[in-house]
């Protein structure tokens, strides 16, 4: 197989999943994409399973994840106009960018929470898989993906309809795991090592396709025209935030880039 970011045929076993360890993970010399090996697997039948996890949300200011995410765009994004929030679940990101002034939308798979997001916070939602998204000619100020990027397979085509959805000079707001935090580290290490095995069930498939490092997600921005404006790591510790944030060890990384 090749790397699906730089095509590179540079790969190393990184790690494996499954109950027979039978999902592996090859991670890229040359841009450091850790990829899994999609070979005799369907992608979207294993990304079904996050479609039932619907959850009403009770009071939008508990969300203390969505609240921090726009905390972070208000932040670094020194514009506010249009918005649209990709993968947006239970609309909790809209809620406070709509409450702070932004005209937003939202693109959601799951046909169940787009209908609770037009109904509970009245903003228009598409349904449809990103991927296969056709956007007439519409386009925003900012656009988010919090946690979906790395269950794309294709991030460059990815990228190219991110900027495809952005006006001149428009904004990407993302979060995803940190594949090189100190903590996926030490459980490769004690995997390794075999201090330590995880168990998983004979049903278990992997949601993720491409895992991002700084220096990939940095390579990625570069094929495609883009430049990154901040990139953190986080916790929704206080104390704990504070120190991903500029040691950037963290599990959960989030980035603002910028159309060029």
């Amino acid at each position: 197989m090749e790397c699906r970011i730089c095509e590179s045929q540079e790969l190393k076993l990184f790690y494996t999943q499954g109950d027979k360890l039978q999902y592996k993970f090859y991670k890229c010399a040359k841009c450091g994409l850790v990829n899994l090996d999609t070979k005799g697997l369907v992608i979207s039948k294993n990304q079904e399973k996050y479609f039932g996890r619907f959850k009403p949300i009770e009071n939008y200011e508990n969300e203390i994840g969505a609240k921090a995410a726009y905390n972070f765009i208000k932040k670094y994004v020194p514009i506010k106009g249009s918005y649209l929030d990709i993968g947006c679940g239970g609309g909790s990101v809209l809620y406070f960018a709509k409450k702070d002034g932004w005209k937003v939308k939202g693109l959601e798979i799951s046909p169940d929470y787009a209908k609770y997001v037009k109904e509970k916070l009245d903003v228009e939602v598409y349904t449809a898989n990103f991927l296969h998204y056709e956007n007439s000619s519409e386009q925003f100020d900012l656009v988010s993906l919090r946690h979906v990027l790395e269950h794309l397979p294709d991030s460059i085509l990815a990228m190219n309809k991110i900027s495809a959805l952005l006006k001149k000079g428009g904004y990407a707001h993302f979060e995803f795991p940190n594949i090189n935090s100190l903590s996926h580290k030490f459980r490769r290490m004690m995997t390794n090592l075999k201090l330590s095995n995880k168990k998983y069930d004979a049903s278990y498939n992997p949601g993720h396709c491409n895992e991002f490092s700084k220096r990939t997600f940095k390579y990625l921005l570069k094929l495609t025209n883009f430049e990154l404006v901040r990139w953190e790591t986080y916790s929704f510790k206080p104390n704990t935030n504070f120190f991903y944030n500029n040691i950037k060890i963290g599990t959960k990384a989030r980035a603002i880039i910028r159309k060029i």
